[in-house]
């Protein structure tokens, strides 16, 4: 039976939603119906569609008590949204429908399980939260929340470990038919670990151990835990808080991380062999993955970060967007991810470049917008002697501008958005070390009105950035301090109503457009792009 909170939060949200138009919004990206998203959540293949759910405040767009979202699609790039899932309606869950994970049951229902937050004021006045892990059941649209709630709560922790930070229950089933889940916890260290529980039916659950234990190496909390098997190992995903920067790994402070290794289903332990970042970009964080029918593994996440929140003016209607949902493979023992392969369907209007030696500021004819796939080969133009920097300008004019830059005596990456219009001291820069011989590199980067993603030679790293600069700024550039031969493909990327009606229906002008690809002109840009 639908509460009262649930029927006003869907009633708001189906009105609200009507005050942001389509062109405000990105084009492929999933952003928030209205008010405020954070992390995604239930990420699940349910009745031939992909839902997803989303961290969800939707009376105003900053985060306050959480409900959650819900959208679903089939091509993981069009998205319908679907009214509210959740809301904090009941006595263990009244402060807050936290983070959570989706599963179909055997009957052909969809279960959801998730963190329900409860505020209490201590003797001294001050707040905590207790943090259970809870349960609904529906059909995809609406959910019953179960009356054995919460099925976790401080009776099925390690002793000293904390009930304040304990949340974000990611489930699957195993090949015995298992069902299983991992809950990120704060033990009595002060850092982080992540428990497994184990179930016969999806309802029963009980302690099994400790997956993996921080130990105070990877920042202190960890959130949102995702553990998968990829390519013959297994994968943790969780996104730590207040990290430390190791060399050129985790400078975001809320930040995330990759650990493959080695698990050991029978006894519950999982032995790590490697750890890297997961984004080396500003805006990545909570990121869940789904196993597609075709056997792939798609990731997404919030694509922001929480230390530049404030971004965006308080007085925008909107809030929050995903990642674009990336496939993830493993390379050389390293997780790697390429941009989802349903993509290439919305590519338009290519635009090519071979072989340009160049320094100073260069743009291409053809080369522009700002909803864009580009794909870069860099090399050196002038022999063996390497160039000293290359920057890639996007969301540019007279004003504004993004920047991507190469030092390949480095071999270091930037992203550099401090020109996007911000008027906040907030993180505006990331850097990456890359892999590099002789300043050769790689790029894909994919623009979508406020975002950027920068997939580094076929996905052995991402970096990712939102920006909200006007549309109006849709200048693209490129600078060489030296001499620079490059290689460009670019293409537009189709709007959703383009989509819809799809490439037959275009008209016989509009087809003749995109068949055209004359050999474009070099040109100067201007001073105003360095």
């Amino acid at each position: 039976m639908t509460s009262q909170t649930l029927r006003e939060a869907r009633k708001y949200e189906e009105a609200s939603e009507k005050m942001i138009k389509q062109e405000e919004r990105p084009d492929f990206h999933l952003s928030v119906r209205t008010g405020w998203m954070n992390d995604p959540n239930g990420f699940s293949y349910y009745n031939g569609q992909y839902h997803l759910f989303y961290q969800y405040n939707p009376y105003a767009p900053r985060w306050d008590s959480m409900h959650w979202g819900h959208a679903v699609t089939k091509d993981f790039l069009h998205w319908d949204y679907l009214p509210a899932a959740l809301a904090p309606d009941e006595a263990y869950d009244r402060d807050g429908c936290f983070s959570g994970s989706a599963l179909t049951l055997p009957d052909g229902r969809q279960l959801l399980m998730y963190t329900g937050v409860l505020r209490e004021r201590k003797e001294n006045g001050e707040h905590c939260d207790t943090q259970t892990q809870c349960l609904a059941v529906g059909d995809g649209v609406d959910y019953e929340k179960c009356a054995g709630n919460p099925v976790l709560d401080k009776n099925d922790i390690p002793e000293g470990s904390s009930v304040h930070d304990f949340r974000d229950p990611k489930m699957w089933q195993a090949e015995d038919g298992t069902y299983c889940c991992v809950v990120g916890n704060r033990p009595a260290d002060g850092s982080g670990q992540i428990l497994l529980y184990t179930s016969p039916d999806g309802f029963q659950w009980k302690f099994k151990s400790v997956l993996v234990a921080n130990n105070n190496r990877f920042g202190k909390m960890w959130e949102c835990p995702d553990f998968f098997e990829l390519d013959g190992k297994w994968v943790l995903l969780t996104s730590p808080q207040d990290m430390l920067p190791e060399g050129f790994e985790y400078h975001n402070g809320n930040g995330t991380l990759c650990l493959i290794g080695e698990y050991d289903e029978e006894t519950g332990t999982f032995t790590e062999e490697h750890d890297q970042a997961i984004d080396y970009g500003i805006d990545f964080y909570a990121p869940q993955t789904v196993l597609t029918p075709d056997g792939r593994r798609v990731m997404i996440g919030w694509m922001q970060n929480w230390d530049a929140c404030n971004l965006r003016s308080p007085e925008d209607k909107w809030f929050g967007q995903m990642s674009l949902p990336r496939e993830l493979f493993i390379k050389d023992g390293r997780l790697c991810q390429r941009p989802i392969r349903e993509l290439d369907e919305l590519r338009m209007n290519k635009v090519e470049h071979r072989d340009v030696t160049f320094s100073g500021v260069i743009c291409l004819d053809g080369v522009k917008g700002r909803r864009v796939d580009m794909e870069l080969t860099l090399r050196p133009g002038d022999g063996e002697k390497l160039y000293q920097k290359f920057a890639l300008r996007f969301a540019q004019d007279d004003q504004y501008q993004t920047a991507i830059s190469f030092r390949p005596h480095e071999s270091v990456l930037k992203v550099d958005r401090k020109f996007s219009g911000s008027r906040r001291a907030i993180i505006h820069q990331r850097r990456s070390l890359v892999d590099s011989k002789n300043g050769e590199l790689k790029l894909r980067v994919i623009l979508d009105r406020f975002s950027a993603e920068v997939f580094v030679n076929d996905g052995e790293q991402v970096m990712t950035a939102t920006m909200y600069t006007d549309q109006s700024a849709d200048g693209i550039s490129f600078f060489a301090d030296g001499v620079v031969n490059m290689d460009v493909v670019k293409y537009d990327l189709v709007s959703e109503e383009q989509s819809i009606s799809g490439k037959d229906n275009l008209s016989e002008e509009r087809a003749a457009e995109m068949q055209e690809n004359d050999e474009p002109e070099v040109k100067e840009y201007g001073e105003a792009a360095v």
